[in-house]
């Protein structure tokens, strides 16, 4: 089946967070401005419909008529959807005893912090990093220890120094890994995950790699999973397809535990939870049916960070943007318009009218004059609102 990336469907007055909620995203203090003429790119989620077996999945639960509590214990296709899109698509062999369903990865990742530390612990991050992780290790009383991504002209590599010294100094007990890394596009190297694995291992700490935006890579870039190099009494992994197949509003991720101890101290955790009707039902349809469409929407989201980087560099050249290696998100560094931090999110925020994620909710030390720009959208859209941005910059470029 062939898709049609470039259909533009107005997500306005319903119920989406990105489109539909503005009084919601001015609470979240995103912007003073959000009305019908905003453009959002500020959530990673995508304005492409989900794959057709997936809708056609969805069609069948509904015409059941029946929406009542729901397992999948009875229902084998679901771990061998599973199994099969894994082992396909990334050479990971995954038992089916070692899935756990879960709403969310934050969900997942706060389950997590509870299960394998203590109060007081350290939870060591790479910032700038998914402002969510931050928010997990506060609210349970756990301590943010940061060792800051070194960033090479937008280039992020793991200080692997710095991390193993906070880790014996600081009393870390878990690293929340972000792979492939939200907001900075890296793709993790094998080395790169080995050298993170050992310092772990030795150390004691268990990683919980969140991994959804697994499935969006660049062309000539392979994703690895950490399940295939850690080690399992060392590590947790968290998919879906909430990303995966832009089904975030069926809160259907899964967690991947092969050791029997930690997922065992997860379910302990976690206590019980149900997956819903239409998710295990997306489950099974994406995983099973999805490949076309994340091949071509892979393609089609490269097209348009191809765009993105060649109109950046004509127009808004003081603007450093970085080809990700994967994830559908653009780290922008615009403090080389020599502006202040305020005046570039007055500039795009309010006179432009583009509302995009302000690089500080990621970095709140060093974040400052840098903006997250999450890009599935059809190209229309992404072209207007850097058109806008460009327009509100153009005598800083000169």
């Amino acid at each position: 089946m062939i898709y049609n990336f470039d259909t533009v469907i107005d997500r306005r007055h319903t119920s989406s967070v990105k489109w539909g909620c503005g009084m919601q995203v001015k609470e979240w203090n995103f912007t003073e401005r959000f009305d019908d003429e905003t453009i959002a790119l500020f959530t990673a989620d995508m304005d492409f419909r989900c794959p057709q077996p997936v809708i056609e999945a969805l069609k069948r639960v509904v015409r059941h008529g029946i929406f009542g509590y729901s397992g999948t214990a009875g229902l084998p296709e679901y771990n061998q959807a599973i199994c099969r899109w894994f082992r396909e698509r990334h050479d990971w062999e995954i038992h089916p005893e070692s899935i756990v369903s879960c709403n969310t990865a934050t969900e997942a990742l706060d389950i997590a912090i509870r299960a394998y530390s203590r109060e007081g612990d350290g939870i060591l991050i790479t910032r700038p990093v998914y402002g969510p992780f931050t928010d997990a290790i506060l609210k349970n009383r756990r301590r943010v220890v940061d060792s800051r991504l070194i960033d090479n002209d937008g280039y992020y590599t793991m200080d692997f120094t710095d991390i193993e010294r906070k880790i014996r100094e600081e009393n870390v007990t878990v690293f929340a890994l972000c792979s492939p890394h939200n907001p900075a596009g890296r793709v993790w190297s094998e080395d790169e995950l080995k050298c993170l694995a050992e310092i772990c291992e030795r150390n004691g700490v268990i990683i919980i790699s969140d991994e959804v935006h697994c499935e969006f890579t660049r062309k000539g870039v392979t994703f690895l999973t950490m399940a295939k190099i850690g080690k399992p009494e060392n590590t947790v992994v968290v998919t879906g397809i909430n990303k995966s197949f832009n089904c975030a509003g069926l809160c259907a991720a899964q967690v991947m535990i092969a050791d029997e101890r930690l997922r065992a101290g997860f379910k302990k955790e976690q206590g019980m939870s149900l997956p819903n009707p239409f998710a295990i039902a997306a489950v099974i349809a994406g995983y099973t049916e999805g490949d076309e469409w994340v091949d071509q929407v892979n393609a089609y989201i490269e097209d348009t960070i191809d765009w993105i980087l060649e109109y950046v560099k004509k127009y808004l050249p003081k603007v450093r943007i970085r080809r990700p290696e994967g994830t559908y998100i653009l780290w922008a560094d615009f403090r080389g318009t020599g502006l202040s931090p305020e005046e570039i999110h007055d500039r795009i925020y309010n006179r432009a009218n583009v509302c995009l994620d302000s690089g500080s909710g990621y970095d709140p030390e060093q974040g400052s004059g840098f903006e997250r720009i999450c890009i599935p959208s059809p190209r229309a859209i992404i072209k207007e609102a850097f058109e806008r941005i460009a327009k509100e910059f153009a005598d800083c470029m000169e």
